[in-house]
């Protein structure tokens, strides 16, 4: 539909109405389906980085602690024990998709609902007419920033999620910010009958060690099998919510050291070679380094690009010279170009590696390829970028199927044909 109006009525026209366009579709669906939120516990996740992951944790702590959920994020849309891969490349999609998903998951009884909320989805007003009971804000750092207009107005519209608290008529609202993030205090200031800040102080002892992973919490020592300081944040405001909500610390700990794999979150790709080969989601900056410090005192063979051609390339040249800090051997390749030359991006990128060996392979499957035959015993493949996005977004509307993590088995498969395929 979008697109057709997009053919009919002149673009500036149609820049001028896009946004009434957007909420009225985000009313009409609300009012279409009775406004299901209302009649379920809706938590609301949002921020710069891990909130699919946040979400995953907590929809294993509410699973283990016996409630029947459902779950939308960038991952997957599940409700009850029904799953399905999110083909859409938006956590948030819109012609009615998240009131027709909330009517499913009331329909099939589910009496907790996790939704990862984004930025995009709120400036397109998908966000509307979702009645929170809590809000759990993660993080935020420099993103979207062309497609927002300026930083600022990317935190407000992360802060507008949030004034869905205020606006919801639930009963016990609630907070759960991250108190070390230099903007909580935007967050903090919302309006809630309950306001949580967490910390790492709240998880003292902790460590971060890739073989030793923990943290303490409600006095018990909590071994995560996921990796990296990002982890430990991820799994505290997830704990820290369900804690609120007055789940016991014994299923708070047994879920959180259940969950071995968030699909393209630092998810290893094991088929039997003596090195690990990890794809993960990492697209920002920040994002990038903490993946990278996540594995300490190893060989790194890094796989990356910059996603998103045409918007937010003020980051090229700051995620190659994280790259070039980190990494023993640097492959830059495609992800989505869009309607940019992939070239010209990767060209952009290409400055900032000044010390470090660096491939730059266009095709993604030759370059993941490159930096399988680089390794060696022991050393860790970080392919980064993309992490369970189905397709490579080209010119002209041009959708390739894609997965980082298929790929990645069957170049190890080519490497050594002993090698057997773990699926």
């Amino acid at each position: 539909m979008k697109s057709l109006l997009r053919k009919i009525i002149p673009a500036p026209v149609f820049k001028f109405f896009q946004p009434f366009y957007h909420y009225l579709i985000s009313l009409t669906g609300a009012i279409l389906h009775g406004f299901p939120a209302k009649h379920m516990y809706v938590i609301g996740v949002t921020g710069t980085k891990g909130k699919s992951s946040t979400t995953e944790i907590l929809n294993a702590i509410l699973e283990k602690a016996g409630y029947k959920t459902a779950l939308s994020n960038t991952i997957r849309f599940k409700i009850g024990d029904e799953s399905k891969k999110n083909l859409y490349k938006m956590s948030m999609p819109g012609l009615f998709f998240m009131q027709n998903f909330l009517s499913d998951a009331r329909k099939a009884g589910c009496t907790h609902v996790v939704v990862e909320m984004t930025s995009e989805g709120a400036k397109q007003f998908r966000h509307k007419w979702i009645d929170l009971d809590a809000f759990i804000f993660t993080n935020i750092s420099p993103e979207h920033i062309e497609s927002h207009g300026s930083y600022e107005k990317y935190r407000d519209a992360k802060l507008s999620i949030g004034q869905l608290i205020e606006t919801s008529k639930k009963p016990n609202k609630m907070t759960i910010i991250n108190g070390d993030d230099p903007e909580a205090f935007h967050f903090t200031a919302l309006k809630a009958d309950t306001k949580i800040l967490y910390s790492l102080r709240d998880v003292e002892p902790y460590s971060v060690a890739e073989k030793d992973t923990f943290f303490t919490f409600n006095g018990a020592k909590i071994k995560p099998k996921l990796v990296g300081l990002f982890n430990i944040y991820n799994c505290l405001a997830a704990a820290t919510f369900a804690k609120a909500i007055g789940i016991s610390n014994d299923v708070i700990k047994n879920a959180i050291e259940t969950v071995d794999v968030i699909r393209g979150r630092v998810e290893k790709v094991d088929a039997g070679q003596d090195f690990e080969v990890i794809v993960d989601y990492a697209h920002t900056i920040d994002s990038l380094e903490k993946l990278y410090q996540a594995f300490p005192d190893r060989r790194k063979i890094c796989v990356l690009g910059n996603t998103g051609g045409g918007r937010d390339t003020w980051k090229r040249p700051g995620m190659a010279k994280v790259a070039n800090d980190y990494c023993d051997q640097i492959i830059l390749t495609n992800e989505d170009p869009y309607d940019e030359d992939p070239q010209k991006i990767l060209n952009e990128m290409r400055p900032a590696i000044t010390d470090k060996p660096c491939d730059m392979i266009m095709d993604r499957r030759e370059g993941i390829a490159k930096a399988i035959s680089y390794a060696r015993t022991g050393d860790v493949v970080l392919i980064s970028g993309k992490g369970t996005d189905p397709y490579i977004m080209e010119a002209n509307g041009k959708k390739t199927p894609w997965s980082d993590v298929e790929v990645a088995r069957e170049e190890l498969q080519k490497r050594d044909g002993k090698v057997k395929l773990i699926h």
